[in-house]
């Protein structure tokens, strides 16, 4: 059997008496859309979190194409090729699009203590800014300051920025969030074409999104795992259905 790229093992994080993730285990295959579903509160974030490095947990394991990272700091997962957007926006609303994009890269490369300037006049991090910027799409807003884009497009750009670093696995914490329907099909657009290019952990509450975009799915409730499986299976099993996809009226048309 091939190596998961991600392979997460018993994972436990507690804060105070609360179990936020709960022996969780599941396998991320490479070049697949996983997405990870459940109520707020179900340890999502939390789980995203421990996964980048940001957050260590009390036990359980992680490993990266078979490699353990579980005490690697959060550089040295990136470096490793580990990406991630966060649920909240988390530009530079000051610096342009392409400003945003080849710091990332910079950073990526370990030029993190470099003057910002540099990275504005640098050839290779300004052809790779470009490069992230045309593949969200959003190369005719490579001049323009963050605070004067639309939500959708720092969305895009948060993308942008986590391909920056050319990752072989990109975790995205709600990437849908605060959209409109516009914005959002557009998005599910994008993440359609990205997922042919690099594995994709997608926590999404947008369940027409998920089930239009997941190869696999598993659903988090409680800080456990109660089911993991291809979307069809999720969306006829009872117990995910008591738990959570009831309340959801999940769209069947894509699938």
């Amino acid at each position: 059997m091939t190596e998961p790229l991600l392979r997460v093992e018993k994972l436990v994080r507690r804060f105070g008496g609360i179990l936020a993730t709960d022996n969780v285990s599941l396998a991320v295959l490479r070049g697949e859309l996983h997405a990870i579903i459940g109520p707020n509160g179900a340890g999502k974030t939390t789980l995203i979190s421990q996964l980048t490095g940001h957050l260590a947990p009390h036990s359980g394991s992680i490993f990266l194409a078979g490699r353990d990272i579980s005490r690697f700091p959060a550089w040295r997962r990136s470096a490793l090729g580990l990406a991630r957007s966060f649920q909240i926006t988390s530009l530079l609303p000051d610096f342009t699009a392409a400003d945003n994009v080849a710091l990332a890269a910079q950073a990526h490369d370990g030029h993190s203590f470099r003057f910002f300037a540099d990275a504005r006049k640098e050839r290779g991090l300004r052809e790779v800014a470009e490069a992230a910027l045309d593949r969200v799409g959003l190369s005719d807003r490579a001049q323009v300051p963050v605070s004067r884009l639309s939500h959708g497009e720092q969305r895009e750009l948060e993308l942008a920025v986590a391909l920056a670093s050319r990752p072989q696995l990109l975790l995205l914490d709600e990437p849908m969030a605060g959209l409109g329907a516009t914005e959002s099909a557009r998005m599910v657009k994008l993440l359609s074409e990205l997922r042919r290019e690099v594995t994709i952990v997608l926590v999404e509450h947008d369940m027409e999104a998920v089930f239009a975009l997941a190869d696999r799915i598993s659903v988090l409730v409680y800080g456990r795992v109660i089911a993991s499986g291809a979307p069809a299976e999720i969306r006829g099993n009872e117990e995910v259905r008591r738990a959570y996809l009831g309340d959801q009226h999940v769209v069947t048309r894509h699938g």
